[in-house]
């Protein structure tokens, strides 16, 4: 789920090169930490959020195979 989550990312920032997902297991849940240039957080986040919304819908669409939560959290 993480290397989608990166390739979708890298391909809607300016500074492919600097996106990283950061994985942090937790009692049931799954955190994964989106990373990205300051300059691209808005590119990630979209208009009203729409951008992120849909990259959560992805992500826990992806997650029901692991069955735990997982949550996207996007930092600069």
């Amino acid at each position: 789920m993480a290397e989608l989550l990166e390739f979708l990312a890298r391909k809607l920032v300016d500074s492919p090169d600097e996106v990283r997902v950061e994985r942090v297991d937790e009692d049931d849940t799954v955190v994964l930490r989106l990373h990205v240039a300051e300059d691209d957080l808005g590119k990630v986040i979209g208009r009203q959020g729409r951008i992120a919304r849909a990259l959560r819908t992805i992500v826990r669409a992806g997650s029901a195979r692991e069955r735990r939560r997982v949550q996207l959290e996007i930092v600069d």
